[in-house]
């Protein structure tokens, strides 16, 4: 679990001080029935149709806001996780030092509920799958900076020795 810890700036915190919270987001309509929000967003483009679309959109969002069924998805200064419940406990999570690239699936974007599934790899596999993320690339950037930022990577292999140069002794 995270540490609640107050910061001047947000992710300051090293991590082998203690973990904080860089960034949090809790996934759009469109990752509880992707189905049932494609229908909603042509019935809300009609002027007749949408107050039905939103009376079938409600218990979509509070299904998203229900103690013990909300889910978020947190970025730390150490890993990105899963997180359900009223006191958000992790259910599927993955340390920054594994992840090899974040990737947005083209397919489901959504320009009108502006959300999209961001697929983390590790090892060449998707080892996490975030569906309904509002503002996909913003959140996708934050993922790849937090990984640049603390979990710096060692180069593969050996690195080839420099060539000795000569001095220029003439300046």
């Amino acid at each position: 679990m995270t540490a609640d810890r107050k910061q001047a700036v947000t992710g300051i915190l090293p991590p082998q001080l203690g973990e904080a919270m860089i960034r949090e987001v809790w996934p759009s309509v469109t990752d509880a029935q992707p189905a049932l929000a494609a229908l909603c967003e042509k019935m809300q483009r009609t002027i007749l149709l949408a107050p039905l679309a939103w009376l079938l959109l409600a218990p979509l969002y509070f299904k998203k806001v229900l103690p013990f069924l909300a889910k978020r998805y947190t970025l730390t200064n150490r890993r990105l996780m899963i997180q359900r419940g009223l006191r958000p406990k992790p259910v599927e999570e993955i340390a920054l030092a594994d992840i090899d690239d974040v990737r947005l699936v083209p397919d489901s974007l959504s320009a009108f509920y502006r959300s999209g599934t961001l697929e983390v790899l590790a090892k060449g596999q998707v080892a996490l799958r975030l569906a309904g993320v509002p503002e996909p690339e913003s959140f996708r950037h934050a993922i790849l900076n937090a990984c640049r930022a603390w979990a710096p990577r060692k180069p593969a292999g050996v690195l080839p020795p420099e060539k000795e140069a000569p001095i220029d002794v003439s300046r």
